[in-house]
């Protein structure tokens, strides 16, 4: 059979970065390639390019035979290639059936059919296992659920080669296994698919063969027989990651934040009492759609606080400043970084020391040399990697963006973290990383609460967890008491935590568990 897709010693740099150093690749029909690699591997590039949205310096593609070279994204969706982009590509005042079809609505004699657009459009949320109206404005769905409207807009274009980055950041596990139900349809259909993800346990699962990147070159190709996690995390890295998960067990100081009864928009009937400590890691658990933002964004002042008191250190916060919330020492890293944590217009310099400008400026004059200094100083700390602090932030790689938003607070040695899927769409060097940034900042007296919706990532990091379903707050589990059975047992609510903070298990007999249940 020949491939699908061939791709040869395909090369792209841009200033001081050279992205892809001669990439080899192919993809079969029906196939699934998992594509694999550290942030900064070149990965999203590569896609780029196969996707008309950059141009090559050098090298060949071959498509179905025949050679060619995009120029735009419409050629490469007219000949049957479909990127689902990670960040997302939606315009948020349209509606979903509007943003399924955009530029390619079905129409009579110049004038737009949009009941037979919105009947498509249904047929096709229906297919990717998304419950709203096709009608529903794009700006009022959450990340996950914009994500399956990207997934069923490429799903619009008959595609015959599907690219997938990171289909699965933002979805949850019910959401995630729709996904790839549909994958394995796809597949069965002879449809191929390429498929990037730092979840390297779904690539391992779905992916009949692996290609790894590494520093914009080849690193290895792993056939079936050979994708296993130990074999993916070498050929990445190029080297053993020993201690994945940092965590140093530690005695809790003095309490550093506190909710009393606080109330937020969204679930106003549960109020919420809650309390970290100083060097401490709580791990805020539970399903997509649970209130765990809302919670967060609360306590940063982002969010209206309903009633209750928020504490910092004993000193209340007055609710709905978010001035005053930095001021007393908190920050936060939230889920969506490229539009709520980076300006991504700026250059990387410009986002490092833009929390904390009265440091380096005088009489309202910013001081280009103390700017360059402390931005600098982030830069080495964190290991960015960036050609230079000029460079502008939205040409970096995902980890190294992640890694600006978490450095422009390290300026403020904050005494309250609240971190929002801080590793999403990370890979699992920058992961690491991080971890480690946590545990440095719990060892300096922070408090430190973190929302994941990764268990691996509560168990690994979090000194306790707190469970919450649907606005309220389930249970908590101190370290000792925290697995993955128990803490999805209260996020569906079949379980619950006695006074003494107890698990107490409400479980059906084995066997009427049914296969896939928690």
């Amino acid at each position: 059979m020949e491939p699908l897709l061939r791709v040869e010693n395909l090369s792209k740099s841009f200033p001081g970065v050279q992205a892809l150093a001669g990439v080899c690749l192919h993809g079969m029909p029906g196939e699934v390639l998992g594509v694999i690699g550290e942030n900064g591997a070149g990965k999203s590039t590569l896609m780029k390019i196969l996707a008309g949205v950059e141009l090559p310096d050098c090298g060949t593609i071959q498509w179905r035979g025949a050679e060619v070279r995009f120029r735009k994204p419409s050629e490469a969706i007219e000949a049957g290639i479909s990127l689902i982009h990670q960040e997302l590509n939606l315009a948020e005042n349209l509606s979903v059936a509007e943003n399924l079809f955009l530029g390619r609505e079905p129409t009579s004699w110049g004038i737009i059919q949009s009941r037979k657009m919105r009947q498509e459009a249904d047929a096709l949320l229906t297919r990717v296992g998304l419950e709203v109206p096709s009608s529903t404005l794009v700006g009022k769905l959450s990340i996950a659920q914009r994500q399956m409207v990207e997934i069923a807009k490429s799903l619009s274009t008959d595609a015959q080669l599907i690219i997938m980055d990171e289909p699965t950041s933002s979805l949850s596990g019910h959401e995630s296994e729709n996904l790839f139900r549909l994958i394995r349809q796809l597949k069965a259909q002879g449809v191929s698919i390429v498929y990037i993800s730092h979840r390297l346990a779904e690539v391992a699962d779905l992916a009949d063969r692996v290609e790894v990147l590494r520093d914009g070159r080849n690193a290895s190709t792993l056939q079936a027989g050979q994708i296993d996690h130990d074999r993916m995390v070498q050929a990445m890295v190029g080297r053993e990651l020993d201690r994945y998960f940092p965590h140093v067990p530690k005695v809790p100081g003095e309490v550093r934040l506190e909710l009393r009864q606080v109330r937020v928009l969204g679930h106003p009937e549960h109020p919420i009492d809650l309390e970290v400590r100083s060097g401490e890691i709580v791990g805020l658990s539970g399903l997509v759609g649970a209130g765990r933002t809302e919670v967060l964004e609360a306590i940063m002042g982002i969010r209206p606080v309903l009633g209750g008191s928020i504490r910092v250190d004993g000193k209340q916060l007055r609710p709905g400043r978010i001035r005053a919330s930095i001021a007393e020492g908190l920050a936060m890293v939230p889920e969506d970084r490229r539009h709520a944590g980076l300006v991504t217009s700026m250059t990387v310099g410009e986002n490092l020391t833009l929390a904390w400008l009265e440091k380096i400026s005088s009489y309202g004059v910013i001081s280009g040399r103390r700017d360059r200094r402390f931005g600098q100083e982030q830069v080495e700390s964190l290991r960015i990697k960036t050609p230079s602090l000029q460079q502008m932030a939205a040409l970096l790689s995902g980890g190294n963006q992640q890694k600006i938003v978490f450095g422009k607070w390290m300026m403020r040695s904050p005494k309250v973290l609240l971190l929002d899927e801080p590793t999403r769409g990370v890979d699992i060097g920058a992961k690491q990383e991080i971890y480690g940034l946590m545990e440095r900042l719990a060892e300096q007296g922070a408090a430190i609460l973190f929302v994941s919706s990764e268990l691996e990532e509560i168990l690994g990091m979090a000194d306790r967890t707190v469970v919450m379903r649907e606005g309220r707050i389930q249970g908590q589990l101190q370290r000792d008491q925290m697995s993955e059975q128990s803490i999805m047992r209260l996020a569906f609510g079949t379980g619950g935590v006695n006074p003494n903070g107890v698990e107490v298990a409400q479980w059906r007999e084995p066997n009427t568990v049914k296969s896939g249940d928690p």
